[in-house]
């Protein structure tokens, strides 16, 4: 699959979708993202899985903003984003990064770390 700005596009997209309260509150919204084998490394220092079980108000609220999103093939299918986060809230910057693997026609998030700036 060949890289381009569509894709850059789509993937940021993606990532923003994330942080959307509708989304984030959404379990199906979040199976549809989130690959069967997810897992993440949170900045909280926790490490979640998507079989987890998500309560009915989904993955929390967050006011955040993106910024610097890049993405590198990693494979054919395999895309690794990397961006900031500027949390609104908190007023605190995480830099974040991504794999997305195309997989049964759509782009899955696979695995996600955060890690706080100091």
């Amino acid at each position: 699959m060949k890289m381009d700005r569509s894709l850059k596009a789509h993937l940021q997209h993606l990532e923003e979708q994330l942080l959307k309260p509708e989304i984030r509150s959404s379990r199906e919204a979040l199976q549809r993202i989130l690959a069967e084998d997810f897992f993440e490394f949170g900045s909280s220092g926790r490490v979640l899985y998507k079989n987890e079980p998500i309560g009915e108000e989904g993955i929390g609220e967050v006011q955040m903003q993106l910024r610097d999103f890049e993405i590198q093939e990693l494979a054919d299918d395999v895309v690794l984003a990397t961006y900031r986060i500027f949390n609104v809230t908190q007023q605190q910057q995480t830099l974040r990064s991504s794999i997305w693997k195309f997989k049964d026609a759509r782009w899955q998030l696979v695995f996600h770390q955060g890690t706080k700036c100091i």
